[in-house]
């Protein structure tokens, strides 16, 4: 007797009952190859045999074929249900699972694997946990340090609800780059992002400056939401009150026809404009293009980035 398929979980039921927004051609400046490379293959062997998740497949990057090519790897740590529902995320959403205590050391021996000079960590958003995921955050970077003491460690965090002492527990391990991304403008929060809170996450990057003034902080924006330029440049002049270096801004790109419409595909003339305005307005790096996401070339930006900075202080 045969036992029936299990029903596969639906990857966002909370929007099941959502009107349908057809997904829109996407223009020729925005097409990707599909992944070929052998290295491509190579990298996403080690992901699966440690266990370990990626944003580059659950958001549906546009970006994974060349980047794992290069073996850059963005790992998603803490499980890969999220427990908000973002309108503009492809990532699972429901009740996760209990964090893996053996996540922070295979996170680190992939990094070795991999030969990272520079590793980009995310993670799911955590509201179940007491402190959001920050004491996993810190243990994963420690044990990158332990285990590859020359690899710069960028960190790609969620808000952390206000739980107290969470940001601080981060900032503690030393990451490299403090990012969070403020993702839209305050307008379309509550459309795009109603889980969160503008203001809240504007200053959990000025507490990371407080706390730690060496951490590079990071923030990043899409565009073609339905946003305005005004509104843009008002959100860049938002970052820099709070000492943010780096800014990230790239087109959004629909996953389903149950998230949010592409109210229009930003060209990339515009994107260039923007990265002048931002470079004007202070900030020490900037990557603004229509593919352009937060791990996108993270380690030459990096680079880059201190760069600028040690050239500032030279400079007084």
């Amino acid at each position: 007797m045969s036992v029936p398929a299990e029903t596969p979980r639906p990857r966002h039921p909370e929007k099941a009952h959502k009107p349908d927004n057809p997904i829109q051609r996407k223009p020729p400046w925005i097409r990707v190859k599909a992944p070929t490379s052998p290295v491509y293959h190579e990298t996403r062997e080690i992901m699966r045999r440690l266990n370990l998740n990626t944003v580059c497949e659950e958001a549906a990057c546009p970006n994974i074929g060349e980047c794992w090519a290069q073996k850059h790897a963005t790992m998603m740590i803490m499980g890969d249900i999220c427990t908000r529902a973002c309108a503009f995320c492809n990532i699972a959403t429901g009740i996760p699972n209990a964090l893996d205590g053996l996540e922070p050391e295979h996170v680190a021996v992939a990094v070795a694997e991999l030969g990272l000079a520079h590793v980009v960590i995310t993670s799911v958003d955590r509201d179940d946990l007491d402190d959001g995921g920050a004491d996993h955050f810190a243990k994963v970077i420690r044990a990158i340090r332990e285990n590859s003491p020359g690899t710069t460690i960028e960190i790609l965090t969620p808000d952390f609800q206000k739980k107290p002492g969470a940001i601080e527990t981060v900032v503690a391990a030393k990451p490299d780059v403090f990012n969070h991304n403020l993702e839209t403008v305050p307008r379309l929060y509550a459309s795009v992002r109603p889980g969160a809170r503008y203001f809240h996450s504007l200053h959990l990057l000025h507490q990371v400056k407080q706390l730690d003034p060496s951490i590079f902080t990071k923030s990043g924006l899409m565009a073609g939401l339905g946003e305005g330029r005004e509104e843009i440049l008002q959100v860049m002049d938002d970052l820099r009150a709070a000492d943010v270096d780096f800014l990230t801004i790239g087109q959004y790109l629909q996953p389903t026809v149950k998230h949010h419409a592409i109210a229009r595909f930003v060209t990339p003339d515009e994107f260039e404009a923007y990265k002048k305005s931002a470079y004007g307005k202070g900030f020490l790096m900037v990557s603004s293009s229509p593919l352009t996401r937060s791990s996108y070339h993270a380690d030459s930006d990096f680079a880059e980035m201190r760069a600028a900075r040690e050239a500032k202080l030279a400079t007084g």
